[in-house]
């Protein structure tokens, strides 16, 4: 008689973070909440939002044992005190779902139950999952407690759907939000739980899994588990069998191939796709997020296939589109070949009446129409020829101005005042008056070398780098009031600061100095900057034949 094992645990449950260390992927909000332990600061509600599976639970219940904890060591439970060891079972911490006691009368008895004092611990923590599934009576039951509760009770919610929640209650809490988990989080603890697990898996597959899981940590162990269930080596192929996925290598040959306007071998790939039972949304999604990669590399200069710009543009637009229309009646494979074939075609940047109309505005006279019109077929060319002009310069003039910031921050770099610019960066991201725009580039890049006057930054993904490269100035005005100094900023990706460190310490050993580069010998490649008006124009004409009366 074969024996079952009634203690097997789904990997998602056997791997919940028990302690704030173990969380991954919500650093922010894992800081935010030891700090508030740590000073005391516990506020009497909390709301977590953010997509199913990206941890709002497990970290409302690693607060609830932690503020519980009896011995508190750095803002994380000790995990041996009476309340850490009973804490599955302590009838101080309350776990309700909202979608099936969303009633006023579920919540009328939650609050008689709030003015009992804790059993065992110092508070009566109430961790509410799916708090949009409420009833309207439900929330202004609740909004009464929340305005007024009892010092031992604290209220954690959690929502995927925030725009549900009443802003009443929204204003009475204090809000964190989950984000998906990267590729790279997902990728780590799937790794992790297989040599824990012992189980078989190629690279491939892990990030197979991470891709399909779509940011959810949940839903990444799930797949996991159900893949490893009969022992065998998982592999990319089995997850593709099972799942109707895609390789990325399909993807990436298909894309290669219609850049090449190869239309037989589309053809064929597509009638494979079909025959394999293959899912269109998975295909659909996974050429946006390559053809994206595509447009940022183009974008960066770093690009050296076929593809414009506009043609990559115009088939993201185009598959977002098709997947936004899932109730069509007609075989969505056929879509997605007339998209792709209908790039073969050459398209024009811009359209000629939008031409017209701009260059109307900028002459503002109607003698000049017909002259527009008798050169309406070279219009578009030259637009084209001085946008690129335009871009080769300017990416010239970038480029040498990043050599030359780069060896001036070398030359005077100072161990004091990088961990002055480093301490005043981990700190911007609290001011309330700094641009949305460059906050955002604050918080996705880290300081690496700093002199008195120059700062080199790095950052994960070179879309960032990009932008910040293309905000040298803008940065540099926002923070001037905050430094009381003119700082000036260049970024590089992480690959080629680590090439420029080692190049400045071997320069250093072989006795060679750095000396300071006046960024004034780039003035003449700097890209002249026109007036609204001229830009409109250009973007039509050459600068040097435009007249304006």
């Amino acid at each position: 008689m074969v024996g079952f094992s009634l203690e097997y645990k789904v990997l998602y449950r056997k791997y919940r973070p028990n302690c704030f260390k173990n969380i991954v992927g919500q650093d922010y909000t894992v800081k935010m909440l030891q700090n508030a332990i740590i000073h005391n600061k516990i506020a009497h509600s909390y709301l977590f939002t953010g997509p199913r599976g990206t941890g709002k639970t497990s970290t409302a219940k690693v607060f609830a044992k932690t503020i519980n904890c009896q011995n508190i060591q750095n803002g994380e439970a000790c995990g041996k005190c009476a309340s850490c060891l009973a804490f599955e079972q302590s009838p101080d911490i309350i776990e309700i779902d909202a979608a099936s006691n969303n009633g006023v009368d579920d919540i009328r008895e939650l609050i008689n139950n709030v003015k009992i004092a804790p059993t065992e611990g110092k508070y009566k923590i109430y961790i509410i999952d799916e708090v949009h599934m409420m009833t309207p009576s439900a929330f202004n039951a609740l909004l009464l407690t929340l305005e007024e509760p009892p010092a031992h009770a604290i209220f954690i919610m959690a929502t995927t759907n925030v725009e549900s929640v009443p802003i009443t209650i929204l204003s009475r809490c204090q809000r964190f939000n989950f984000k998906k988990f990267s590729i790279e989080d997902l990728t780590k603890q799937i790794r992790y739980v297989c040599e824990q697990e012992s189980i078989s898996i190629t690279d491939d597959a892990v990030l197979e899994i991470a891709y399909l899981s779509e940011g959810g940590m949940r839903d990444a162990l799930s797949l996991l588990d159900q893949l490893s269930s009969n022992g065998e080596e998982i592999t990319v192929d089995k997850i593709l069998t099972n799942y109707g996925s895609i390789s990325m290598k399909f993807i990436r040959d298909l894309i290669h191939n219609v850049e090449n306007k190869e239309v037989s071998l589309v053809h064929q790939a597509l009638i494979e796709l079909q025959n394999t039972s293959s899912d269109y949304k998975i295909f659909i999604k996974k050429m946006i997020q390559e053809l994206s990669e595509i447009a940022v590399s183009i974008v960066s200069g770093t690009y050296e296939g076929k593809f414009s710009y506009e043609q990559v543009k115009d088939l993201i637009f185009s598959f977002n589109d098709c997947l936004n229309k899932i109730n069509i009646h007609v075989n969505p494979f056929v879509l997605i070949e007339v998209i792709l074939f209908d790039s073969f075609s050459e398209k024009k940047s811009k359209n000629v009446d939008n031409y017209l109309e701009n260059v109307d505005k900028i002459l503002n006279k109607e003698e000049k129409n017909q002259k527009i019109l008798d050169n309406v077929a070279v219009v578009s060319n030259e637009a084209e020829e001085v946008l690129r002009e335009s871009t080769e310069k300017e990416d010239d003039y970038l480029n040498k101005l990043i050599q030359i910031r780069v060896n001036n921050c070398f030359t005077e770099a100072k161990k004091d005042a990088l961990l002055k610019m480093q301490s005043f960066w981990s700190k911007l991201i609290h001011e309330d008056k700094i641009k949305p725009t460059i906050k955002s580039l604050i918080l996705d890049s880290n300081v690496v070398a700093a002199s008195d006057n120059y700062c080199i930054l790095t950052a994960k993904l070179d879309s960032t780098v990009h932008l910040l490269n293309k905000s040298l100035e803008a940065l540099t005005e926002e923070l001037h009031s905050y430094l009381n100094d003119t700082i000036y900023f260049v970024a590089l990706n992480e690959k080629d600061w680590q090439f420029e460190k080692k190049e400045y310490v071997k320069n250093i050993k072989n006795g060679q100095k750095y000396t300071l580069i006046s960024e004034e010998t780039l003035e003449d490649l700097k890209p002249k900057v026109y007036s609204e008006i001229e830009d409109i124009a250009t973007n039509v004409f050459n600068h040097d034949k435009i007249e304006l009366v």
